[in-house]
């Protein structure tokens, strides 16, 4: 099996956001420093100060300027930093082959998202926070024609995507090959001639494809899918959210999965 991916982590960037900062910390990742603005004060606060001081990671408070200075170096995109920021790998990756070997570890019937035209950061956050909540193993995201991970996903993934497995795929046709190889069955979702969402019974390894809300997937990613399914609407809206999309499916496969348990 060809590995998509080196394992080697991303350069030195940021997240901030309270609640991700704090997730980052009891996941024991890699944290530089904690900067603190001046003045910035509460539970979530001395909470982070607490736990980061348990791990010995060092914290430091900024005044305006250079607290400033940090929001723009990690580009938080307009987001609301909540007075505190993590200098840190901003997600750190594996190969393929080793989320594969990991999640078979875990299970004989592992979950896996391959993002495919996602380009909204808030999207591929609020999917990696599905795909954790409903216990799916990996995230495979695009390093072209995709998001790439920034500190607006990992605000919006509330810290998820510290416990999953992220794996960067330079061609995600050569990623969705070697997921077959492995046994992986690959299910994607479209607007029509599909069956409905609820149909298969997903007892068996699944990879998740979730294409763009405009375009879809693309016609060369459709050929490889073994099953592909639909979300049944009512209203006058006829296409949903990418990451609601990609919440509904990943719970009814896990709902499927442990009836199959039972």
């Amino acid at each position: 099996m060809t590995s998509n991916h080196t394992n080697e982590n991303e350069q030195t960037q940021g997240i901030y956001g309270r609640r991700a900062v704090l997730e980052a910390i009891r996941a024991d990742r890699t944290i530089e420093k904690i900067f603190f603005a001046y003045g910035s004060e509460g539970e979530g606060i001395d909470t982070i100060r607490t736990e980061a001081k348990k791990k010995g990671i060092p914290c430091s408070i900024a005044d305006k300027q250079k607290f400033s200075l940090l929001e723009k170096r990690i580009q938080a995109s307009g987001g609301v930093v909540q007075g505190v920021i993590a200098l840190m790998p901003i997600c750190e990756t594996i190969s393929l082959e080793q989320a594969i070997e990991k999640a078979y570890a875990q299970t004989d019937t592992p979950v896996f998202v391959l993002l495919d035209g996602i380009h909204d950061p808030h999207n591929v956050g609020a999917i990696a926070r599905s795909l954790s909540c409903s216990g799916a193993h990996a995230l495979i995201v695009p390093t072209q024609n995709g998001s790439p991970i920034t500190p607006t996903t990992m605000k919006s993934s509330a810290g998820a995507l510290n416990y999953i497995s992220v794996v960067k795929a330079p061609n995600t046709l050569v990623a969705l090959k070697d997921c077959k190889a492995a046994g992986f069955t690959i299910i994607g979702t479209v607007m029509n001639n599909a069956e409905s969402y609820d149909t298969p019974d997903y007892d068996y390894p699944i990879v998740l494809v979730i294409g763009s809300e405009g375009t879809g997937m693309k016609p060369e990613t459709k050929r490889l899918l073994d099953i592909s399914v639909t979300i049944p609407l009512s209203g006058n809206i006829q296409s949903l959210n990418a990451s609601v999309a990609a919440g509904i499916i990943l719970f009814e496969i896990k709902r499927k999965q442990k009836l199959s348990l039972q």
